[in-house]
Formats: structure tokens, sequence, C-alpha cells
């Protein structure tokens, strides 16, 4: 290790923790590049989905929480980095340039770098215990430290209102054969490296999951989800790329710090890949006056719940290669 620079085995350990960040349907469409000052991140939109995410929306999302899994790593190994986002115009698929800065980590990085390795999605309903309201704050926090919005979505009519969007964006998914077909594709097989295994997806009739193919996970919790569970709104001022990626790392930072609190969590956004639900959870959650773009529910699992397996991983050798 350099003064100014960590030395490749620190590198290739904070890809490795960078790698367990979610990804719509677990695509995992990052590609890194290391250099010998500098790691890269690009978007490989080979990987992206046509019929849930036409513009990209989830895809740079999820790029962007990789990102923050990233700079959590590093720092927690006593790096610093220097983000520069989008560093070439000529080249939209080059999403950040990392340098480097060494610095002293703090407890509350190595307990957030420790959460990566813990944090599951875990679709099964949440159980009615409360969330306390300085988790609330705290997880709110750790996202707008990010550089985007976050607020919490209140219950009552304003809950039933956002659960009516989530079945009707259901309902149009399960109309569309192509989305079935892709959905298909990333689902409900025993997954190797990617997607979602059926292990992994419920089979239930809760509104607010993802209705993946051949889901196997069965619910612990029977009652429906009630004002307890807390669903946190992802929001930005403007719907551009550079948003969409920092949305993705204020979802990462919402996520680890609900995973230290002991939380489940799970990433929403079905109702957001549709314009026509996209718009009226914007109308309804914020007065037509920013952009949704990532639902986080965190609740308490239930005690009798079995652990949630972890979603598979690509390798590091094929999304991880030495800048040219």
């Amino acid at each position: 290790m350099s003064r100014n620079h960590p030395d490749t085995d620190t590198v290739r350990a904070a890809l490795a923790l960078a790698v367990h960040a979610p990804s719509v349907h677990n695509t995992q469409p990052w590609q890194w590049r290391v250099g010998d000052t500098t790691v890269h991140l690009y978007v490989d939109e080979e990987r992206g989905l046509h019929h849930a995410d036409p513009d990209r929306r989830d895809l740079l999302i999820s790029c962007g929480a990789a990102l923050h899994h990233f700079r959590v790593a590093a720092r927690s190994f006593g790096w610093h980095t220097v983000v520069h986002r989008f560093p070439n115009p000529d080249d939209p698929r080059h999403l950040a340039a990392l340098e480097f800065v060494p610095v002293t980590p703090t407890s509350d990085v190595v307990s957030m770098a420790r959460a990566i390795d813990d944090r599951r999605t875990d679709r099964r309903k949440p159980t009615s215990w409360e969330v306390p309201e300085p988790f609330i704050t705290a997880m709110i926090a750790a996202g707008v430290a990010e550089g985007a919005m976050v607020s919490d979505i209140p219950g009552g009519a304003t809950r039933i209102r956002l659960v009516e969007a989530f079945r009707a964006a259901s309902s149009e998914h399960r109309a569309d054969r192509g989305y079935r077909s892709e959905l298909a594709r990333w689902s409900g097989r025993r997954a190797d490296t990617e997607g979602v295994p059926a292990r992994n997806a419920v089979a239930s009739a809760d509104p607010l999951t993802r209705e993946f193919h051949a889901s196997t996970l069965t619910e612990a919790v029977l009652h429906d989800l009630d004002d307890h569970g807390a669903l946190l709104l992802v929001h930005t001022g403007s719907d551009d790329a550079l948003s969409r990626l920092r949305a993705g790392e204020a979802a990462s930072a919402v996520l680890l710090s609900a995973t230290g609190f002991g939380l489940a969590t799970c990433p929403l956004t079905e109702p957001l890949e549709l314009p026509g639900t996209r718009a009226l959870v914007r109308e309804d959650l914020l007065s037509d006056s920013g952009f949704p773009q990532i639902i986080i529910r965190a609740g308490w699992a239930s005690t009798s719940a079995a652990p949630v397996p972890a979603t598979p991983r690509r390798p590091l050798a094929e999304v991880v290669r030495p800048l040219e």
C-alpha cells in the first residue's frame, strides 16, 4: 500500500463487497475497471431490462447502490473516495471515476461495511412491531447525506393509495407478455450467479411484493402490512441520469443503515417502472414537486422466520477488469 493509493488486495476486497449491492432482478448491471491509481464504474447496458425498466432508471439506481457499497467498503479499509460522477461526457456508460485519500475509519463506517454482508432483500411481510422513530430519522439522514431526498411515507389513506398503485402496476405487468417472459428469464430458476432464485421470492398475495416466477419462499407473517412498517421514498429534484445514480447511492445508505439496526429490508420499484402509476405516486407523495426513484420497506422480521438466503453473485472476474 502506498501513501496515496490502496494496494491491489485492498481494492479487490472493496470490490468484493461492492458487488453485494442490490440490483433490479439481481441483474448486477455493473462493470468495474481498475487503474494504477483509480477505479472506474461503468454500466453494463446489455443487462438492462427492456420491459421492466425501459428508461434505464432501475439500471442506474442499481449501479448507484454498488458505487455506495464500494465507497463504504473502501472507507472502512482506510481510504476515502473522491468520486467524479459521469466524468466523460462522450461516454454515458462511464458512471464514476474514483480516486483515493487515506483516512482513519470510524466505528460507524466499519459497522456500515459489516452490514453489507448482513443485508438481504427480504420480500416477506414484516411484523407489526413499530420501527422506532430514531431509527427512521437515522435512515433518512443516511440517505440524504448521499445527495437525494428521503421521505417517510405516512400511513392511513396515503398508504392505502400507494398499495393501490402497486396493485395497478402488478396488473399491468401481468398483462404484458414481454414483461412476463423477461421476468421468467431472470427469476424462478436455480441461478448460480444472477437473477432471483425461487428460494428468494415470496409466494404470497402481498401487494407490495413483485410476482416473480415460480416463487417458493413462504410468508412468516400472515396479516397485512399495517402502519407500523416503515416505507421510505427516495426521491430527487430532477430525473436525469445523475439524479438516478445518486438515488441509488442514497438507497444503499438507507438499506445499510436499516440493516445495522437489525431491520429486514426490501427495495420496491414496480409502480415506479410504469408511467401511469409513477405519475400517481409522484402526485400523491410529492405533489408533483419531485421525482420518485425507489421505495424501501424496513421492518422487523418475525422471530420465527428462517433467515433469507443470499442471492447469487457473478464472479469478480466477470465484472472487474484492468483499465485499458
